[in-house]
């Protein structure tokens, strides 16, 4: 492999046309592959210009530390929570990431998990499969044409599901840190506001310290009875504990979660309730949307290696 290409650090496995794209342009070595991953970064953490990562697998203060010499990331995802952006800008290393190509998809997925916990899809299927039908009809399930939708977070997939939401004639209002601009839909200052209005509550804001546990049991508890949660952002964002509280009391009606606090761990007490829908972090995985992806991770990288930039940067 020739030494003039740069040499970067991939984080763990990523998606195989992805990786075999990166072996084309660059020097790459997969941390994950090592039988002993500190004392490689130990002897060799100095060797390498970048580092390639997901929003999944991240990079922390103490792995960048061990990469001295780092001076660009391209990260699989848009998810920052995992990153730290603040260690990366004070060493002046550039952060990529993969935004405005998964934005359909995940409304697509929420949307999904809108309509199959208010309409109780899945726990249909599992009455049918199980054999219960011959004994008496399925409970009935909840309207979604004509419900209040509230959207905790308002950007580009924010938005995007609020546009689904025109199909099933939905009213629509939005909770953000400030309003956006031109917006056709309404803006509500008060989350809990936004909860105590709507049936169903769908989450697409940033995960992170900043919104830990910003749903928790106050607006589980605003959100009511009749009201369904859909969390397709981060599991930091939703009270786990608290949600399971609701769930099993009837404190609200349902819930739709595509991801969750300790994935790929879900607690027994979720898994084992017939009021939810689970999916494993897959809001963006279509074939699609994976390989746009990809491509943004290798733009990332070929922008910053040929102008010093990345082309969608996680610190502007």
């Amino acid at each position: 492999m020739p030494l003039d290409r740069p040499r970067l650090l991939q984080a763990g496995p990523l998606l195989p046309a992805l990786e075999q794209a990166l072996a084309a342009r660059y020097a790459v070595r997969r941390l994950s592959d090592e039988a002993d991953p500190q004392a490689f970064l130990a002897a060799h953490g100095a060797d390498f210009d970048g580092y390639v990562t997901s929003a999944v697998m991240g990079l922390d203060a103490a792995r960048l530390a061990q990469l001295p010499k780092l001076r660009v990331v391209s990260s699989f995802g848009v998810g920052l929570d995992r990153i730290d952006l603040a260690a990366a800008a004070a060493r002046g290393v550039q952060v990529g990431v993969t935004p405005g190509v998964l934005d359909d998809c995940v409304a697509d997925l929420a949307f999904a998990l809108l309509l199959d916990t208010m309409r109780r899809v899945s726990a249909a299927d599992r009455f049918v499969r199980r054999g219960a039908w011959p004994a008496g009809p399925f409970g009935l399930s909840r309207r979604v044409s004509g419900a209040r939708l509230g959207l905790v977070g308002f950007g580009r997939i924010g938005q995007t599901i609020a546009q689904r939401a025109g199909g099933f004639d939905m009213a629509v209002r939005y909770h953000s840190r400030r309003a956006v601009e031109g917006s056709a839909w309404p803006y509500e200052p008060s989350l809990h506001a936004l909860a105590a209005w709507a049936d169903v509550l769908v989450v697409i804001t940033a995960g992170g310290a900043a919104t830990r546990h910003l749903i928790d049991r106050a607006v589980l508890d605003a959100l009511g009875p009749e009201g369904f949660l859909v969390n397709v952002s981060r599991g930091s964002v939703v009270d786990e504990t608290a949600l399971i509280e609701a769930l099993q009391t009837g404190r609200i009606a349902g819930a739709g979660l595509d991801v969750f606090a300790d994935e790929p761990q879900v607690p027994e007490a979720l898994r084992a309730l017939d009021n939810i829908v689970l999916t494993p972090h897959v809001a963006s995985a279509t074939r699609e949307t994976r390989q746009a992806m990809a491509d943004r991770v290798i733009d990332n990288l070929e922008a910053f290696f040929r102008d010093g930039r990345v082309r969608f940067s996680a610190l502007s």
